[in-house]
């Protein structure tokens, strides 16, 4: 065994790409003639490590370029910010490049449903009120100087699908600085991960969105790959279980259901890939890291 892979599906937002002047819009992709809205790898990955709290010691240089910050002190065997990659273009007194590739691999969560727009619309009537109580002004005659400001969003929540895997062999190593972390240090830098996976909040324009897995699929593996993501889709409110699923999740893997009818079909998902709880599940492997690591 080698990795750790999942794949989840949870109840989350979207995250927000290009703004045109006071109009917000989410991310999407097209794909099978559709347009689904998605959050990227790269906001989820962000998630994950800030609550995870793999960021809490990263330092960050702006020298030209803003960069994660690398010497023969700090590295990936050093430093956990490291872990989810890096590249320096001025590492030590003679300005070397330094590539340390991610452990941890994400793929985009998408959306299970084709996109339907969806716009909400917002103003600072109560901030440009107050300023004009305060400055004898009156918020329609003096809307500029007042600093009124509507706006408009569109908004996206629904199921999306997301894989992660974890390259077991390579978490705590820095074959640039031939370092390497213990293994109770390896084994908690996964933990952390898991942890965040669990219980993943998103702060999404200053709303707060549960993004725990309504279905959670996977465990070790010898392989490095994202074992499940062409296996698992839903399709009207309904998780497909096709013979491919079923078949791989065979060969030693587990499912777990968040039991709370957010699938139309959750006694037959129950019933034919014999779920335990998402609890139990990260419980049995969080155990397995344990074991693999030796700790």
């Amino acid at each position: 065994m080698k990795s750790v892979t999942l794949t989840i599906i949870a109840n989350m937002t979207s995250n927000y790409g290009e703004s045109l002047g006071n109009v917000a819009s989410v991310q999407k992709v097209f794909k099978k003639g559709k347009t689904y809205a998605t959050r990227s790898r790269e906001s989820l990955k962000n998630a994950i490590m800030i609550e995870s709290g793999l960021y809490d010691d990263l330092e960050v240089s702006v020298d030209g370029a803003t960069q994660k910050v690398v010497s023969d002190e700090i590295n990936a065997a050093t430093c956990r910010a490291l872990e989810g990659g890096y590249m320096n273009t001025k590492v030590g007194k003679d300005g070397r490049t330094c590539i340390r590739n991610s452990s941890i691999y994400l793929t985009d969560a998408i959306s299970c449903e084709p996109f339907i727009l969806e716009n909400r619309f917002h103003n600072n009537l109560h901030l440009a009120t107050t300023f004009a109580k305060a400055n004898n002004l009156n918020v329609q005659n003096d809307a500029k100087a007042t600093g009124l400001m509507p706006y408009n969003y569109e908004y996206d929540k629904n199921m999306k699908i997301y894989s992660l895997t974890i390259d077991l062999t390579k978490v705590g190593i820095d074959e640039n600085f031939n370092t390497k972390a213990d293994n109770k240090e390896r084994c908690e830098r996964v933990i952390a991960v898991l942890n965040a996976v669990e219980s993943l909040n998103l702060v999404v324009k200053g709303n707060l969105d549960n993004a725990e897995p309504l279905f959670v699929i996977g465990g070790l593996s010898d392989r490095m790959t994202h074992q499940f993501e062409n296996v698992v889709s839903v399709h009207g409110g309904k998780l497909k279980i096709t013979p491919d699923l079923k078949n791989r999740l065979e060969k030693g893997y587990k499912a777990a259901l968040l039991e709370g009818e957010n699938f139309e079909n959750e006694f037959e998902i129950i019933k034919e890939l014999n779920t335990i709880s998402v609890s139990e599940f990260f419980d049995n492997l969080r155990s397995e890291v344990k074991a693999y690591y030796e700790v």
